[in-house]
């Protein structure tokens, strides 16, 4: 699969496996209020970094991560998101 940023450049999605989405997945920590609603992402630099290392196909050498801009980093993060944990909230047991 292959997601296109804003800024034109496309990025093509690894096929992960189970373990590396949990790695991926494992890296992101919330910080909640009260109600339980999301207040920030915790360590969010190294979380992103993680998930274009992990989860992109080709170069994902620290060269070719520092050309990315903050705002490309953080749009194929969330990209990469909603691909990964997609049908999460379906059991794999559903009918």
């Amino acid at each position: 699969m292959e997601i296109k940023l804003k800024s034109g450049r496309k990025l093509k999605l690894k096929d992960v496996s189970i373990d590396e989405r949990d790695e991926m997945l494992d890296a992101i920590e919330y910080e909640w209020d009260a109600d339980g609603n999301p207040l920030k992402v915790k360590r969010m630099n190294s979380t992103i970094t993680k998930w274009l290392r992990l989860g992109l196909e080709g170069d994902v050498s620290d060269e070719f991560i520092k050309k990315l801009t903050f705002d490309e980093r953080v749009e194929a993060f969330t990209l990469m998101q909603s691909e990964i944990i997609m049908g999460e909230e379906t059991p794999s047991d559903s009918k």
